[in-house]
């Protein structure tokens, strides 16, 4: 025992080694009749900390993680990727019987003959949890909901994501992988953003560490960013572009430092927001949204123009467009008889300042005198799972949990992120390490 690391039980304050806490802790409860789920979930994490730290001995002798990998070669990293393969928890979700897609599409086949749907197949809705992390994880749950779709939907992903496990692991499980993709040279300037250490954190994350973490595994993430023309040059997302002397901040970080004192990218875009934002942004974020739809006039040749007296709502037109050409894969898509097809993209990670979502489809509805309302279909970690289970099944009130209206787009600011077919030989791996996006004028 002299020559392995030691730990305290919590429960007992015996002290043991690290490999037998998990076993020892367990014991506490082999006798009830009643196991809290909080308990044993703190205990299985208490394991991942413990042991992971026992991986970086194994891979490189003492010191934080972000030593392991850059002195001692590939081999060690692929000590500690085979250590959080096995220690890596499975995330907690409700699960909807008959799958919440399924339900979503009911809902919209009886949603008028004037509307069409688009929907991007099975996900499971992860909802932020009250008591782990309400007010700044909704980026990792979305990560969660996206994963979801991948393991379910592509056969290629299930084999290479997160270690072939088949399944979606919890928030520290998932900070572990991101500082992994991190250490292994993907987004080397997002790695500095947080000094190279997310795990265990109430750090915001967003798009932008989305596509990193995905991309270490292989799969081709790619990021699109939405906002005003004159600001173009100041978004580190977009390749050759410098943050010059501008006084910005950066959306996602809870921390919100001026981009001055930042050298690398974090969550990909800026805001002209000065101060900050409080760490219940999220759930207040998530509370305010409505469905208020959009309202278009079609032009010759297909053109969309809003309708509307907001030049905002004009402009934000454009990321609706994207969306619905996004899922119809421009146009390729044939409804025929049916008001809802499932496309084969995958959703979409949808990012603003304060909060973000997961769009699964998109609805157009089409009007007798030839104006259109478009909507998009998200599902909100802010929100609890039984509940848009009980609207959709009841077919009452869903509208409000899924629907978001042109007119619901309010920031200066958008982003997204979404996942593109196959899977990265090791000459295109190198260039995925480089987080870039593609700019669209709002």
């Amino acid at each position: 025992m002299d020559d392995e690391d030691s730990s305290t039980c919590p429960f007992c304050f015996l002290s043991l080694p690290s490999s037998q806490l998990q076993w020892h802790a367990n014991t506490h409860f082999e006798d009830d009749d009643f196991r809290s789920p909080q308990v044993e979930k703190a205990v299985r994490n208490l394991h991942l900390n413990t042991t992971f730290g026992d991986c970086n001995n194994w891979c490189g002798g003492g010191g934080g993680s972000s030593s392991i990998g850059r002195d001692n070669g590939v081999c060690n990293m692929d000590e500690k990727i085979s250590c959080l393969v096995d220690l890596q928890i499975k995330g907690e979700f409700h699960n909807v019987n008959g799958g919440l897609m399924n339900l979503l599409r009911n809902c919209l086949e009886s949603d008028g003959d004037n509307s069409r749907s688009i929907l991007s197949g099975y996900v499971d809705h992860f909802q932020s949890n009250k008591f782990e992390d309400v007010g700044w994880g909704c980026g990792w749950r979305n990560i969660q909901m996206l994963s979801s779709h991948l393991l379910a939907q592509k056969r290629e992903t299930k084999d290479v994501l997160f270690g072939g496990s088949g399944f979606v692991p919890d928030i520290p499980s998932l900070q572990r992988w991101l500082e992994i993709a991190w250490e292994r040279g993907f987004d080397e300037s997002g790695s500095h953003q947080f000094n190279h250490a997310i795990y265990g954190s109430k750090k915001w994350i967003g798009a932008t560490e989305c596509a990193a973490l995905l991309r270490s595994f292989g799969l081709r993430s790619r990021v699109v960013d939405f906002g005003p023309k004159e600001s173009e040059s100041l978004y580190l997302s977009v390749p050759g572009s410098s943050l010059g002397g501008q006084d910005l901040v950066r959306i996602g970080d809870e921390r919100k430092r001026k981009a001055p004192n930042v050298s690398g990218p974090m969550d990909r875009y800026l805001s002209r927001c000065g101060g900050a934002v409080s760490q219940t942004s999220c759930r207040k974020n998530a509370e305010s949204c409505s469905s208020i739809n959009a309202t278009v006039d079609r032009k010759s040749g297909g053109e969309f123009v809003v309708k509307s007296a907001a030049k905002q709502s004009k402009n934000h037109q454009v990321l609706m467009d994207f969306v619905w050409n996004y899922f119809s894969n421009k146009n390729s898509i044939q409804f025929g008889y049916r008001r809802v097809v499932f496309s084969e993209k995958t959703p979409l990670y949808f990012q603003h300042d304060g909060h973000s979502r997961t769009i699964v489809g998109i609805q157009v509805r089409h009007q007798r005198n030839g104006i259109l309302h478009y909507n998009l279909l998200v599902l909100d970690p802010g929100h609890r799972t039984a509940a848009i289970e009980s609207s959709l099944r009841e077919r009452k009130g869903w509208q409000r949990f899924i629907k978001r209206g042109v007119h619901t787009l309010r920031k200066q600011q958008y982003q997204l992120c979404y996942v593109d077919p196959g899977i990265a030989s090791e000459e295109e791996m190198e260039k995925l390490k480089t987080v870039d996006s593609v700019f669209i004028e709002l």
